[in-house]
């Protein structure tokens, strides 16, 4: 991949505290989801099946507007769009306080679906953007450390969420509301609604003012559609970003990664209360899944590529995926808590390393492998579903072997999946 970018660098932060402080609001508005399930499960009266549409809408607005945010960068560049972003994002929360009031789930759904949308055009354009601006071989490292800003909001996201929504009383009032009354039920429901309108108000400031300083800041541009002499010759003949069988694979595995992640990270609360732990306690399972995935990100940053290679990290990652989820599944209580939370350790380093490894030799196709790419992100909209849809069936518990084939399909694409097509690729 040539990184020979003219990046017009101006006065102002940094670029990788910019970008950095995107993956913060990339974090924090995903994790939220882990906390959004039971409270939305809770105050809407929803089956396991339905509450997991909470992130069916969140992600599947990865795959609708992907292409579109293609268009958006193009037409606003890397900057503006990513300002763009945060303002749709913004709209996207606010949608939160009618459906707080009305407690419509279909209302809020749509919020999630449009916050979404505005993590999109983000995505599109910072992970290409920290991929291309250094070295390949140690894009892993760089967005490992964009992982580091996208965890400790993960971490945090669950316990300010959950500061205002006070679920300390929800296994009581979700143990009450089948015997009230249909008028009290309904006040008791009321009331735990209208709990999610303080912290979505600061949201929505946070992102406006967010979008401001982006807007503002001298973040550099990315000139992707220029190639260096030998990468051009490499890619002559090349019509669309569909003659890059790798690429395509790439989208596989990352819907697959994402579909994983978002399991081992929104499943854990309510798999947590299944298990019989309380609800006081299982609030707090998503930032051990997030301390994980940031130790695994610390590895990274020490060890590639210096240690070890990038496909080689994916390919200890996957292993680990396939460990971690067969000690769930054999174990109960605690200590099966503690294999899921370990699955972000395991999650760590696929992500920062199927990107460089699909992008690898793209060239003047890198926006629309990227495009591509995001639209992976879907997986965290179906996979998620289909065990939600499972738990219903069987249990939260063996509800978890739908992880097992993602994570061996991860590690065919580390193994050799990342090398079809490639063969006359110069990276």
């Amino acid at each position: 991949m040539s990184t020979s970018n003219n990046l017009q660098v101006k006065k102002g932060p940094s670029p990788i505290i910019i970008i950095g402080a995107l993956f913060f609001v990339f974090g924090f508005a995903t994790w939220l989801n882990s906390l959004l399930i039971p409270y939305l499960g809770i105050a809407c009266e929803l089956t396991k099946f339905q509450s997991f549409f909470v992130t069916f809408a969140f992600y599947i607005a990865y795959l609708a507007m992907a292409p579109l945010s293609t268009r958006v960068l193009k037409l606003f560049g890397f900057k503006n769009g990513m300002a763009v972003a945060l303002i749709v994002m913004a709209v996207g929360a606010f949608l939160f306080i009618p459906a707080a009031y009305t407690r419509t789930y279909a209302l809020f759904l749509l919020g999630l679906f449009v916050i979404g949308a505005g993590l999109a055009i983000l995505q599109t354009a910072s992970n290409p953007y920290i991929t291309i601006v250094g070295p390949p071989e140690s894009a892993a490292k760089r967005i490992s450390i964009m992982g580091i800003f996208n965890k400790m909001a993960g971490a945090a996201a669950p316990i300010i969420l959950g500061l205002f929504l006070k679920l300390e009383n929800a296994d009581k009032l979700k143990a009450e509301v089948a015997s009230m009354t249909a008028d009290n039920r309904a006040a008791a429901l009321n009331e735990m609604a209208l709990r999610v309108v303080p912290p979505y108000i600061g949201i929505i400031v946070v992102l406006l003012l967010l979008s401001v300083f982006v807007f503002k800041s001298g973040l550099p541009e990315v000139d992707t559609d220029q190639e260096d002499a030998s990468l051009a010759a490499t890619n002559q003949g090349k019509k669309s970003v569909f003659d890059f069988p790798h690429i395509i694979l790439g989208v596989i595995t990352l819907f697959l990664y994402v579909g994983v992640e978002v399991i081992a990270g929104d499943s854990i609360i309510s798999y947590g209360v299944s298990q019989g732990i309380p609800m006081t306690i299982s609030t707090y399972f998503p930032t051990g899944t997030m301390v994980s995935m940031v130790v695994g990100y610390i590895i990274g940053i020490i060890c590639i590529p210096k240690y070890i290679k990038q496909e080689n990290a994916l390919r200890l990652c996957a292993v680990l995926g396939v460990v971690f989820t067969l000690g769930a599944l054999a174990t109960s209580s605690y200590v099966s808590v503690a294999f899921v939370a370990l699955l972000g350790l395991a999650n760590s380093l696929i992500w920062p390393a199927i990107w460089p490894l699909a992008l690898a030799g793209a060239g003047r196709f890198t926006k629309a492998a990227s495009s591509l790419l995001v639209m992976g992100i879907a997986g965290g909209a179906i996979i998620p579903l289909a065990y939600g849809k499972l738990a219903d069936i069987y249990s939260s518990h063996q509800a978890y072997w739908i992880t097992i084939p993602c994570y061996l399909f991860i590690l065919y694409y580390a193994v050799a999946g990342h090398k079809v097509g490639r063969s006359k690729i110069a990276d």
